[in-house]
């Protein structure tokens, strides 16, 4: 049946394979006459996958800091049309060839391929060469490859981009010259020949298994099922043959199609499922938590994100591998045995929020997942900020959040290390000591250093000078010679400050920054994932570079979105001025969205790990109501705190009739789901409190509570209560009901039940609203006032006189209940002993006013 051949057969010619600069690092000179730093053959920013971390191909366009300029920006007209007329020659249209202009390292690349397949070929190519010259372009990921590659297509040993596919795996998995030709032919399908009858018996022997089917369903038949079997059988032949082989196969089998065949496929009718429970709320262990979508574990598996493996970081996009990579990763997985590593790196400056809280899911969620261990290392380089009751808030709560680092770190325990390798940077040409003052080299396109250039000699003098003390704060920085992906020059590694260090006292009086300490003390300890938010990626370029710049082990740095709350704020600068200002007692005030916060007004971690899991892990920075972090807290709580009655505004109810001469027990389910948990006695008798608004004189329409002439149940008690007196006071106000009670198997049923106490404690409780009006009180056009001037006057309501069931009498901080009919509360460190004091966590249906 078959006509034409699908041979891959190679023409003889072989051509001269054209290869990048060995050296890992090109610089040239920029526009403003200053060293720029390109990585291999271009300075592309560092690409991102489609999901999670890295990177855009240069052809997708993107913003490539300083690094990537527009090339058709920096052209003579000339050269633009003259580039025009080149990409257009291999099939690309003119808007698509302007689009590509605007990529300068896209177009360098594009340009470099087309030439040399000229050089091959001729000036004319077709278009189906074209399209694999800018396939590889565009999709290439080390350009030093891009001459082997282009090598393969001018000679027509690769035609499809299936081929293409297989080339550009193989070079991203071989990082390291020279390849291996014939190994490479082989995994690309060089000099495959398909035969038509090949084609034909694959074709035959998928249908043969499908020939009932196809019989039964005709051309209801999925018939991709073929075309898709048949191709796995042959992996190099062309997808448009078989397609048409699987048709003409089809037709010789079934005929011509009906009137029948025509019709649409009827839907099957789904199957209603069977009613199932309702998905309890998991406890955590270690994060591990179950949720109505997919786990955090799930989530971060490593396929499902598609990170690297540890000791393959190579095969990333946008990492630098350099003569030395595959040596050192060598020696990285003889250290780590190919264990995922990963760390959670805070600041010891403040308390930690709920945007941590997703940090420390996803680094030790991720190691957790994937067999490895988490590092919790304090960045203590900045010791004017540092206080050792952060250090201690921090590991408490990542702790209370279920996790145990496997080791807890310091940059500073690396201190001398990072010294030494600052001195071998300089000695490399690749650092300088600067006295440009700060506010000199603020902003993106700062004045160029005029010290850059300085010898090596006299910036170790100088360096060592800084370090014995003799310069002043401001007065001299070390900085490091790359341009950052934001377009920020030279970010500065060392600077001074005679501040004691909380652990190396005054050993030091010059401290490393982030942009210096973050891949360094990372590549220390082997981090194979160095999971940071998305306002890092800017700095990917320069973690890359000093890794490489030094000769030392280079892990991969993964960026995802940050998550951030409505209503809040959690800037450590904004909390502090509303803790001066009074607005709230300290950093744990229940209002406030801090970890320490929340776990003072009851949230329990497993609800936080729960809401961390369906915000997910993604790319894009995740903005949520502060409800659903309250609904993942209902769950848990549901499930975890134990029942009580309480009554916030008590009304003492008589019962003149009460059945018994002395005091009843009550028994009351712990979790009336699940008697099975076990119950708790009450005290019944003569006198119990009710809650005020649980009483009107006069019914409305639809008021369903106790009112005159409307008997309602006592929860739990078996017992119906009708008013017979009113008692009240001279200004009117209803100070005492007298009631008479009726078992409720003989009486009518009411309309409701309603809960009480009875010998009750007195309580102190706090009920907590939204601290701040509006969405988003820091944005100027929603607050023109400022922050301070959005506080919700009616955020905290303290309620002095509460009454609650003597079941909670040896109740401790942090203990939670659900409140019957009012909301879940959590015992506050306030607590003393005759007064309890509970926080409102949550109450138990959302608010329909909320937003």
């Amino acid at each position: 049946m078959m006509q034409q051949p699908a041979c891959l057969t190679p023409p003889p010619a072989r051509l001269l394979v054209e290869t990048a600069p060995s050296s890992p690092f090109l610089f040239t000179k920029s526009s403003a006459s200053h060293c720029r730093l390109a990585q291999t053959v271009t300075a592309t920013r560092p690409p991102h996958s489609d999901w999670l971390g890295l990177a855009t191909p240069p052809g997708a366009g993107g913003g490539g800091g300083g690094s990537m300029a527009a090339a058709a920006g920096s052209m003579a007209p000339e050269e633009v049309e003259e580039a025009l007329g080149l990409f257009t020659g291999i099939g690309l249209s003119e808007a698509k060839a302007r689009e590509t202009l605007r990529n300068g390292a896209l177009s360098a690349l594009l340009r470099r391929a087309v030439l040399q397949a000229q050089s091959a070929l001729g000036p004319a190519l077709d278009k189906a060469t074209g399209t694999l010259l800018y396939n590889a372009a565009a999709r290439l990921r080390d350009p030093k490859h891009l001459g082997f590659l282009v090598g393969y297509i001018a000679r027509r040993e690769i035609l499809t981009d299936l081929q293409l596919s297989a080339a550009l795996e193989y070079v991203r998995n071989h990082p390291v010259e020279p390849l291996d030709a014939v190994d490479f032919e082989q995994a690309c399908g060089v000099g495959v020949c398909i035969t038509p009858e090949q084609i034909e018996e694959a074709v035959e022997a998928v249908i043969s298994e499908h020939r009932a089917e196809l019989l039964a369903e005709r051309y209801h038949f999925n018939m991709g099922v073929l075309v898709g079997e048949a191709r796995s059988r042959l992996r190099w032949a062309d997808g448009k043959t078989i397609k048409n082989e699987v048709d003409l196969q089809v037709l010789h089998l079934l005929g011509p199609k009906t009137e029948a065949d025509l019709e649409k496929k009827p839907k099957a009718a789904k199957a209603r499922p069977a009613p199932v429970e309702k998905q309890k709320a998991a406890v955590v262990e270690n994060g591990e938590v179950g949720t109505e979508t997919r786990s955090l574990l799930e989530q971060l598996r490593g396929e499902a994100l598609k990170f690297h493996k540890p000791g393959e970081n190579y095969k990333t996009e946008g990492y630098v591998v350099t003569p030395n990579t595959m040596a050192l990763l060598k020696q990285h997985l003889a250290i780590t045995g190919g264990q995922v590593r990963t760390r959670f790196p805070p600041e010891p400056n403040g308390i930690l929020h709920i945007g941590h809280a997703k940090a420390i899911n996803f680094n030790f969620g991720y190691a957790k997942a994937n067999g490895g261990v988490c590092f919790l290392r304090y960045d203590d380089t900045n010791p004017e900020k540092e206080e050792e009751k952060y250090f201690t808030a921090i590991r408490d709560m990542v702790e209370w959040l279920g996790y145990q680092p496997y080791a807890v770190t310091h940059a500073s325990d690396y201190f001398d290390q990072l010294y030494t390798w600052a001195l071998e940077l300089i000695r490399r040409g690749q650092a300088y000591v600067c006295h440009q003052k700060v506010e000199e080299i603020k902003g993106h396109n700062p004045p160029p250093s005029p010290w850059r250039d300085r010898p090596v000699e006299e910036s170790l003098l100088l360096f060592e000078d800084m370090r014995k003390g003799k310069f002043g704060e401001g007065e001299a920085t070390l900085r490091m010679k790359l341009v950052m992906e934001d377009g920020k020059m030279d970010p500065v590694a060392y600077r001074v400050k005679f501040t004691p260090h909380h652990r190396t006292g005054d050993k030091w009086c010059i401290y490393p920054t982030y942009d210096y300490t973050h891949c360094l003390c990372d590549s220390i300890e082997h981090i194979t994932h160095s999971l940071c938010t998305k306002e890092f990626q800017a700095r990917r370029s320069s973690y890359f570079w000093l890794c490489n710049a030094l000769d030392v082990y280079c892990p991969v740095q993964w960026e995802y979105g940050r998550l951030n709350l409505l209503y809040t704020v959690v800037s450590k600068r904004k909390i502090i001025r509303l803790v001066e200002t009074g607005a709230v007692r300290d950093w744990d005030d229940p209002r406030l969205f801090t970890l320490t916060a929340l776990r003072r007004r009851g949230f329990p971690p497993e609800a936080i790990n729960n809401f961390c899991a369906r915000v997910g892990v993604t790319v894009a920075q995740a903005t949520m109501e502060p409800h659903l972090l309250e609904a993942c807290a209902r769950e848990v709580l549901n499930e975890q705190a134990p029942r009580a009655m309480a009554v916030l505004e008590p009304l003492k109810v008589t019962i003149t009739n009460f059945p018994a001469p002395k005091a009843l027990e009550v028994l009351v389910p712990n979790f009336p789901a699940d008697e099975s948990r076990g119950f708790h006695k009450v005290p019944f008798q003569p006198t119990v409190y009710i809650e005020e608004t649980d009483f009107r004189e006069e019914m409305d329409k639809g008021y369903k509570r106790l009112a005159l002439g409307q008997p309602v149940g006592l929860r739990h008690t078996g017992y119906v209560i009708a008013v017979q007196n009113v008692i009240k006071d001279p200004s009117g106000r209803v100070m005492e009901l007298e009631v008479t009670c009726t078992k409720s198997d003989v009486a009518e049923k009411p309309k409701a039940f309603i809960h009480w106490v009875s010998e009750p404690l007195a309580c102190e409780v706090r009920l907590y609203e939204r601290l701040f009006l509006h969405k988003n009180p820091e944005d100027p056009s929603e607050v023109p006032g400022g922050f301070l001037s959005d506080l919700n006057p009616d955020s905290l309501r303290v309620v002095p006189n509460a009454l609650v069931d003597s079941s909670v009498l040896s109740a401790r901080p942090f203990d939670k209940f659900q409140f019957e009919r009012l909301g879940y509360f959590s015992v506050d460190p306030d607590s003393k002993e005759g007064k309890v004091v509970f926080n409102r966590t949550v109450t138990l249906k959302e608010d329909p006013g909320k937003a």
